[in-house]
């Protein structure tokens, strides 16, 4: 493809190179007349709130990871919140998890009085960093939060290796990774406990949903003690007993949602092909522009839940927000990543955390900072947010890549402008 990369950028007076119109390009979830007749037959049985669509559903994603056990939960915090009681957490205990990742991976174990411990990511995927993981370590530690975070598989062999020498837990959260392979086993079926999340963003959404997924028992019958009280009537174990009450909470899944999630799950392998295949084609043209796109090693096969792009000043020749604000200009899409880093957030450096967690008298907490973690904070600075174009056609994914060429081509006087 060849592009005029001498043209005038839009931030210095030119025309913008991106004109064909996104919307449709960008539009998710892609919803049918299949959805639409899903939820119309949940709506018509009359039974919206235990209806068999949400079995159903726990048996697809049993199936599509390989999984003994899945339960449905009206959202993937419930499910995260399941899955930190099922693993018998108690107060005071402390797990390693990510910061550069979406709050609910690490703040519902606040309940239980569990004390977060924050980790450094690693730069070629994202996930936790292997060597400060073991850093970190105690003999308060109990598990460790993994997040395929934006769809890219973490470094399992290491962290799989220290979680088994140290007899740590791992709670995989695969919110972003539906369809991901680490070693051609599914996201989903790699940590102790799995969970995924069908928000309405999500590769497979249900508008609201979560799904709790493990191969243990035990761990299934403590899920459902926290909150389905018409699953624990079907126990055969002394935990029904607590029936009449659950442990309090109610997680169980809306069947409308259910029933939504069930078809977008079926449609899941056929819509990750062509949003790959647009993101594959436009990160090799930025790759070529010094870009780094995160395609990930031969034995990963990642997916897109959102396109993260890292930039370096001394490939592009400019800071993030003019780079930012010149790409804009253009008519792209672009932005900075919208999570922002939890351990520099007020919960936490203000100490309101305490409030939630309760610990026990006597319990050393950790104290967090916002200078903490300086190497993701440094990665995370460089990182840019694009759209992930899941029905776009490749003249507009062209018209980006003409965008970013006459951006760079031009960064010398684009920076000269913006002092």
């Amino acid at each position: 493809m060849e592009q005029q990369k001498t043209d005038t950028p839009a931030i210095l007076g030119g025309k913008p190179a991106v004109t064909l119109p996104q919307a449709e390009a960008n539009r998710w979830p892609i919803l049918t007349e299949e959805d639409e007749q899903a939820v119309v037959e949940v709506m018509r049985s009359g039974n919206i709130t235990t209806h068999p669509v949400a079995r159903e559903l726990e048996q697809d994603y049993a199936t599509f990871v390989g999984r003994k056990f899945a339960l449905s939960h009206n959202n993937g915090t419930s499910a995260l919140m399941a899955a930190f009681f099922a693993i018998d957490l108690q107060p005071g205990d402390e797990v390693i998890v990510p910061t550069a990742t979406f709050w609910a991976s690490v703040i519902p174990m606040l309940w239980l009085g569990v004390v977060p411990v924050f980790c450094e990511c690693e730069e070629e995927r994202l996930g936790l960093c292997p060597a400060d993981v073991e850093a970190k370590i105690t003999d308060k530690t109990k598990a460790i939060v993994v997040v395929h975070l934006w769809g890219l598989p973490s470094k399992m062999t290491e962290l799989q290796a220290i979680a088994d020498r140290h007899g740590l837990r791992i709670i995989e959260d695969a919110s972003h990774a539906h369809g991901a392979k680490w070693r051609g086993k599914p996201c989903g079926a790699l940590g102790d406990i799995s969970v995924f999340s069908l928000q309405g963003d999500k590769l497979a959404p249900g508008g609201e949903g979560g799904v709790f997924l493990c191969d243990d028992e035990a761990f299934l019958e403590r899920a459902m003690c926290m909150g389905d009280m018409m699953r624990m009537l079907e126990l055969q174990t002394p935990a029904m007993r607590f029936a009449g009450t659950t442990f309090g909470i109610k997680t169980r899944i809306a069947p409308v949602s259910a029933a939504i999630a069930r078809v977008q799950l079926r449609h899941l392998a056929r819509r990750n092909v062509r949003r790959n295949e647009n993101l594959v084609y436009l990160s090799g043209a930025l790759e070529a522009l010094g870009f780094h796109t995160f395609l990930g090693p031969e034995h990963v096969e990642r997916v897109y839940f959102e396109f993260l792009v890292r930039h370096d000043e001394a490939e592009t020749g400019l800071p993030s927000d003019v780079l930012v604000e010149a790409l804009v200009t253009e008519g792209c899409e672009v932005q900075r990543p919208r999570y922002p880093l939890l351990h520099q957030q007020p919960l936490f450096t203000e100490g309101t955390w305490r409030q939630i967690a309760r610990l026990p008298e006597g319990t050393s907490a950790c104290e967090y900072s916002p200078e903490d973690l300086p190497r993701t904070q440094h990665g995370n600075s460089l990182m840019l947010k694009l759209p992930s174009f899941p029905n776009a056609d490749r003249s507009l994914l062209d018209q980006y890549i003409a965008a970013f060429q006459k951006v760079l081509a031009n960064a010398a006087a684009i920076r000269e402008a913006s002092r």
